[in-house]
């Protein structure tokens, strides 16, 4: 299974059988999916950085919390929140996991707190972890290395921060990469994963992004 990201929160996870775009975002954050036409698209929540579809043609779109399958696909939606204070700043937000080519991969979306007991028990186990990095409008970096010691994935992808003019408006990587001892982790441009080569320890993996318009 191959994962790619195109900035901000966007990923294409390319399975055998099926391929996946998630949190799609608009020229304007200095990034763009580009034309896609997968098997399944999902969305955290409604803000305009990640829901940019023009270009997406997709055969589902899951934007709410449930069990869902299709096409080999088996995804959790979990309800979360935009922020620490219940929804009350920014709404909510959709965890999604999903399990392609026998790989469970997260995506946090704009995750704004700590997870719950409950909500870690509907996750399950996880084998990469999509979290956000550039703090702002999410969890701080030191959060998102709080969560990623919650979930205990074997790969961590740092997205939704700033890198180059683009994401302008987030922080860059360099706090959280601290905060998980990954400081010296070099960008390689996508990520092949399969349940044989996952690492023994948690590993972050700090990937190009491929999307930008600049």
């Amino acid at each position: 299974m191959e994962i790619t990201w195109y900035g901000r929160a966007c990923f294409r996870l390319r399975g055998r059988d099926a391929t996946v775009i998630v949190d799609p975002c608009p020229p304007a954050t200095g990034f763009v999916a580009g034309k896609h036409d997968v098997d399944l698209l999902t969305i955290s929540h409604e803000h305009p950085d990640h829901t940019y579809t023009r270009s997406i043609t997709a055969r589902l779109t899951l934007t709410r919390p449930g069990e869902y399958e299709f096409r080999d696909l088996l995804v959790i939606g979990i309800r979360t929140f935009h922020d620490g204070e219940r929804g009350a700043q920014r709404g909510e937000n959709v965890v999604f996991a999903v399990e392609i080519d026998g790989v469970h991969v997260c995506h946090l979306g704009d995750l704004g707190h700590l997870l719950t007991e409950e909500q870690l028990a509907e996750l399950g186990p996880i084998d990469v972890l999509l979290v956000p990095a550039g703090g702002q409008f999410t969890i701080s970096p030191a959060e998102a290395a709080e969560v990623v010691a919650q979930v205990s994935p074997r790969i961590v992808i740092p997205m939704h921060y700033a890198i180059d003019g683009g994401s302008a408006d987030l922080l860059g990587p360099e706090k959280f990469l601290h905060e998980m001892g990954a400081a010296d982790a070099s960008r390689q441009p996508k990520a092949q994963v399969t349940p044989s080569n996952l690492p023994e320890e948690t590993q972050v993996v700090l990937l190009e992004a491929r999307g930008r318009t600049g």
